[in-house]
């Protein structure tokens, strides 16, 4: 691959940096700031996806709706034919629905399980219920609008896979998909990573492996090749590989992946990232191109073996992108 990129297909974009969940096993609650993209830097950034070739933007966070102006910004990534999904935790998304359906592709939302483990995790009181009226209302108002579901499994919710799935299914979400927690990155809020007591508070215990893997194997036994189920067994298995990973029982094993050259994280405050986990490599405040190909970028991917790398081998979160 050539060390310059001169177009980018994907684009994860942190418009607000707060969120409005209190999740077990993510620390973005705790920003105190009130930081949101501006729309002189929303302009930047979307001549900065023109000149790119941008052809997907996620929204991501923090919490995308919590925004003060984020539909106009949509609106303007479709005039220029930019796919956006909007990653979400679902409390805001009845109040929001037309505005939604109106101007963003598609939606990703956060199910952690049933009712009350969901609230559990969420830490929100009527956490689910404000996600389940969410769907209802955006389907009410397009019913054939895409929203689907994204499962992080630790040990607050490991035994509850199948549940989930039907949880998903019940709530008429059109696919879903897990993947394990991450409890080793300075991602999500925690520059200084977390303690060895607090990932074993997330991550399971070598007890409790063994009945990850009978779930996952009636997870897949219950849905078979329903594409509801939106995962491969493969990738659910590398689930279970992670956390016997995390324990030392195994080697972690990088997952395919080509995130660096295709995708960029752009923080609110402008920070440029390759994925979640890596370090910064520059600022969209000098440009997007200027950071995908800053010193610091061309060096990290000159140098990066995805198969070797100690971040890449404990992502939970991969990308590869494939134009056909």
């Amino acid at each position: 691959m050539s060390p310059a990129i001169e177009s980018i297909p994907v684009v994860v974009l942190y418009p607000h940096s707060r969120c409005n969940c209190r999740c077990v096993m993510c620390d973005i609650w705790k920003e105190t700031t009130q930081r949101e993209i501006g729309p002189a830097e929303f302009e930047r950034l979307l001549e900065d996806f023109r000149k790119l070739s941008v052809k997907w933007v996620v929204l991501s966070g923090g919490e995308p709706l919590m925004h003060s102006n984020l539909f106009p910004f949509c609106g303007r990534l479709r005039e220029l034919g930019i796919r956006s999904t909007l990653l979400s935790t679902g409390l805001l998304l009845e109040r929001n629905a037309s505005q939604i359906v109106a101007h963003v592709d598609d939606v990703i939302v956060s199910l952690d399980g049933p009712l009350a483990v969901h609230d559990s995790i969420r830490r929100v009181p009527g956490a689910f219920s404000l996600l389940a009226r969410g769907v209802e209302a955006i389907h009410r108002t397009r019913p054939e609008f895409s929203i689907s579901a994204r499962s992080t499994v630790q040990r607050g919710n490991f035994s509850h896979l199948r549940e989930t799935a039907r949880t998903a299914k019940e709530m008429g979400l059109q696919s879903i998909s897990f993947l394990a927690a991450d409890v080793t990155s300075t991602a999500f809020n925690r520059p200084e990573g977390w303690a060895q007591d607090r990932q074993a508070e997330i991550a399971l215990a070598a007890n409790e492996i063994e009945g990850l893997e009978v779930e996952v194997n009636a997870l897949l036994n219950e849905w078979g090749a329903d594409p509801f189920l939106a995962d491969s067994p493969a990738k659910l298995h590398r689930i279970v590989l992670h956390y016997r990973a995390h324990l030392g029982l195994c080697e972690p094993q990088a997952p395919r992946c080509n995130a660096p050259w295709t995708s960029a994280v752009v923080e609110t405050d402008g920070t440029v990232r390759p994925c979640f986990f890596h370090e910064s490599i520059g600022n969209s405040g000098d440009g997007l191109a200027s950071a995908l190909n800053s010193p610091a970028a061309l060096a990290f991917r000159a140098g990066l073996d995805v198969g070797t790398n100690p971040t890449c081998r404990r992502c939970v979160c991969s990308l590869y992108w494939n134009e056909r």
